[in-house]
């Protein structure tokens, strides 16, 4: 199996604009560090700090940042997808980032099959309300169809106390169980995505 270097884009769909705190972007560094032990280098873009237009299709036209965010997206290896949970449901921006890959899905390679054929994904989901299965699922479901590879336990989250304040990067420390479950999504997403540069999916 090839051991080059690896990309990640960790895509932080926080409703918070920089410079504020965000649990979202706290676990998307924690993803990308975990990722770098793996020899996978990664950035981290902030949503909401971009004007993404509503839409479905790869270019929503003057003004849009979609294409360059899109363009890191093909660029990379591993897609790492952070989302807050508001109202027992992922954030609008999460939403609108599942809405725009929607575009991948006419899009193809040489080969005919979908252009995210052979990119993996990850998913993170922070919140202190009940709702991080739920968004896990939405998310691997959009993910798989637009045709990133989902690794096995490729995700990890933390719920805060029910009708509590505290939210994840309030915390002393990320507890143990959501930084082992971290860890092993990175683990195998880096596996994964290795496996997927040497031995693409038939055409």
């Amino acid at each position: 199996m090839t051991q080059n270097p690896l990309t990640a884009i960790a895509l932080n769909c926080t409703l918070k604009p920089a410079p504020a705190a965000s649990s979202s972007d706290l676990m998307a560094n924690q993803l990308l560090d975990a990722l770098a032990e793996h020899d996978v280098a990664g950035t981290v873009v902030r949503v909401v700090d971009h004007d993404i237009h509503p839409g479905v299709e790869a270019d929503m036209g003057d003004g849009d940042a979609w294409p360059t965010i899109r363009d890191q997206i093909r660029g990379a290896d591993i897609l790492v997808f952070v989302a807050p949970t508001w109202l027992g449901h992922m954030s609008s921006e999460a939403q609108r980032v599942l809405e725009r890959l929607d575009a991948e899905l006419s899009e193809t390679r040489e080969d005919g099959n979908p252009l995210m054929f052979g990119k993996v994904a990850v998913v993170g989901v922070v919140g202190n309300e009940d709702g991080a299965h739920k968004i896990t699922a939405d998310l691997y479901q959009g993910l798989n169809d637009i045709g990133f590879s989902i690794p096995a336990q490729g995700g990890t989250y933390w719920n805060g106390e029910a009708m509590q304040g505290v939210d994840y990067n309030d915390l002393d420390e990320s507890p143990e169980a959501t930084i082992g479950a971290l860890k092993t999504a990175a683990a195998n997403a880096a596996h994964l995505a290795r496996l997927l540069k040497d031995t693409a999916y038939p055409a």
